[in-house]
């Protein structure tokens, strides 16, 4: 199931959630105009792999990237794999970014957003130093909205939809608390192999970004905005 709206409007133009889905969708339109090799030139070049960030690679993969491979942390977020896997990502950030920029203001924001986004890195490439598998996608960062919403507005309702081909399909309104707890268990199911898990994502990305936001909403949160409030 997935989200499509929730009952909680924000109270400032959140110009830098706009920005992230604006930059995602950009960089998805000039990978989709890249021809087939080019595209998988952008993968190792700008994604992120673990065996290089970790100079655990061979030598011959150190000079793949094209940035420095600390900066593919960063750039990583900002490709993706397939429009389905750049639609859901922005998605959910359309949903539950504005009321977390709201929460912190513009400048905290983006800052808690790379730091999830980070978070979720090391997480992912924890138990396999040395792969050299590209990661990219932009679910690590926005985990860590997800997490942060949960802590913020426990009691907001967000309304389901099924997914394709059904996606017009809607569920019905669910609070907050229940639809994001469930998120994070099924990825806590998939990571430790549920029957039919994988298909390359990285589930490990999205448990790490979700603690990371659970743990700094407090420290990021303007003053006045309580935790769990009730809605």
């Amino acid at each position: 199931m997935i989200p499509v709206r929730d009952d909680n409007p924000a109270h400032i133009t959140p110009f830098v959630t706009y920005g992230l889905i604006a930059a995602c969708v950009l960089v998805y339109a000039w990978q989709w105009s890249a021809g087939a090799l080019l595209q998988e030139a952008v993968y190792q070049g700008l994604g992120l792999i673990p065996g290089v960030l970790t100079g655990r690679a061979p030598a011959e993969w150190q000079s793949v990237p094209w940035v420095p491979g600390w900066l593919t942390v960063f750039s990583s977020m900002f490709l993706h794999g397939s429009i389905g896997h750049l639609l859901g990502n922005m998605l959910f950030l359309w949903v539950f970014g504005n009321n977390i920029e709201d929460a912190m203001g513009h400048g905290r924001f983006i800052l808690f957003y790379l730091v999830c986004g980070c978070a979720a890195v090391l997480v992912q490439v924890w138990p396999e130093p040395g792969s050299l598998v590209p990661m990219v996608g932009a679910s690590g960062a926005i985990s860590g909205v997800l997490g942060a919403y949960l802590l913020l507005y426990p009691r907001a309702r967000i309304l389901i939809a099924l997914p394709p081909p059904l996606i017009f399909v809607t569920v019905g309104w669910f609070r907050a608390i229940w639809v994001l707890t469930a998120w994070f268990a099924l990825q806590l199911l998939m990571s430790v192999g549920l029957p039919g898990a994988g298909g390359g994502v990285a589930f490990g990305a999205h448990i790490g970004g979700f603690i990371a936001g659970l743990a700094l909403i407090p420290l990021f949160k303007n003053p006045h905005v309580p935790l769990w409030r009730a809605h």
